[in-house]
């Protein structure tokens, strides 16, 4: 429903950045999709957001991962390793 309302132009009247830059691009000659991913299967994305709380509208570089990042592509590698061997 989110998704309809900014692609319908509703969203364009909005005070918040974010949503107004989706519009935008709704707008371009793109082939835009939109796809919800849950929270839990996008573990190093939640876990980078946490890491930059309080740095909005900052490009946030990091020159190392943060550690809850390499832990995940640790877990998700030894999942890997051992899916379907059961």
């Amino acid at each position: 429903m989110l998704i309809d309302t900014i692609r319908n132009g509703f969203a364009s009247i909005s005070n918040i950045a974010e949503v107004r830059l989706i519009h935008e691009w709704c707008n371009k000659d793109w082939k835009v999709k939109f796809r919800h991913v849950l929270r839990g299967s996008n573990k190093v994305v939640d876990c980078l957001t946490n890491a930059t709380i309080g740095k909005v509208n900052q490009v946030v570089p990091f020159p190392v991962p943060p550690l809850c990042v390499i832990r995940l592509v640790e877990e998700d590698a030894h999942n890997s390793l051992y899916e379907g061997t059961t």
